[in-house]
């Protein structure tokens, strides 16, 4: 399993979470990398024009879009969610548009930067899910949310959450899986 090291997510977590459940995740910084992967996670913390340039600067913008475009296995975690779609308002970046929609400030929260344990309360089954309960508590950090646009706006949205408004905390399309919450953070349900 390929984790992107492009200096925006908290590797040693995911590695750990990673390395606890039985996987051997392998850290990628170019394209070299993504030939052997099976899976590939895109991690972040920070925000998109910086995270964009770096992942630029790595030329994997266009191999991170093939390998989704291709069908394999992916899972955005937080800003690497929120990368997954055309444009973020944050900083008016554009991001690598493989989802409709656009990263969004998130209005209404009662403190920015959202951080610590929140319900998951989701919206249809997925083998995500498995064995975790209804409305599993997992860990956040963010201030930006992406939000699914367009006529597959709500079907693109597995599971949503509560911090002073409603947001998308779990996106699907077959083989991309994004998650708001940071599951590298969330205990044994992460």
């Amino acid at each position: 399993m390929a984790v992107v090291d492009y200096g925006a997510g908290n590797l040693v977590s995911i590695e750990q979470a990673l390395l606890a459940v039985g996987a051997e995740p392998t850290l990628v910084r170019d394209t070299d990398g993504l030939r052997a992967a099976d899976a590939l996670i895109v991690p972040g913390v920070g925000a998109a024009a910086p995270a964009m340039r770096r992942l630029t600067r790595a030329r994997l913008v266009d191999p991170i879009i093939r390998w989704i475009s291709a069908g394999r296995p992916f899972l955005g975690i937080c800003l690497g969610l929120q990368l997954l779609f055309e444009r973020s308002e944050e900083d008016g970046a554009d991001t690598l548009g493989v989802l409709p929609g656009r990263t969004i400030r998130l209005e209404g929260a009662p403190t920015l930067p959202h951080i610590g344990w929140n319900q998951v309360v989701r919206r249809r089954e997925h083998p995500l899910f498995g064995g975790l309960g209804a409305q599993p508590d997992l860990y956040f950090v963010h201030s930006y949310v992406g939000l699914p646009e367009g006529v597959e706006a709500d079907r693109l949205v597995l599971a949503d959450t509560e911090h002073g408004a409603w947001f998308p905390s779990v996106i699907e399309r077959g083989n991309v899986l994004g998650v708001q919450f940071h599951p590298e953070r969330s205990g044994a349900d992460g």
